[in-house]
């Protein structure tokens, strides 16, 4: 099974960054690489089990379902349902933690997966990288970090 962990501090409160983020249909809102999404069926983009069909700005269609979400640990956690990733089993969590030395937060962001083994370092690279870290890039210059 692949694993990815990438982590970041942004220069604001956790509860200003935790309002952008709780939108499991909120990507575009953040996120550089994604250009539209919706949730399926007219449900609340904050009920468990919901799907979000999204598509990358390179055309890239990916459907996900939402496993978890707390405002009190300010966590999300979803599966891949669809991706042309050629990832199974998919998995990832972001979660913020507050940082007590100042009005900062701690984001990180993993998810576990399973891949043909040929292919592992380069979805891990692509996904902690592309994905994972170009979200924390796009965060940092909203707030700053």
């Amino acid at each position: 099974m692949a694993r990815v962990y990438v982590s970041t501090v942004v220069n604001v409160r956790n509860d200003r960054v935790w309002a952008r983020l709780r939108d499991f249909n909120g990507l575009p809102n953040w996120h550089p690489a994604i250009a539209e999404s919706r949730i399926e069926g007219g449900e609340p983009a904050d009920k468990i089990g919901c799907v979000r069909d999204f598509t990358l700005r390179n055309g890239d269609r990916i459907r996900e379902k939402l496993l978890g979400l707390s405002d009190y640990d300010m966590y999300c956690t979803y599966s891949i349902l669809e991706s042309p990733m050629g990832v199974e089993n998919y998995v990832a969590t972001l979660r913020l933690t507050p940082v007590t030395d100042g009005d900062k937060t701690f984001l990180e962001w993993s998810a576990e997966f399973d891949c043909a083994p040929e292919r592992e370092a380069e979805l891990v690279n692509s996904i902690g990288t592309g994905v994972f870290q170009g979200g924390f890039d796009a965060l940092k210059r909203v707030f700053g970090g």
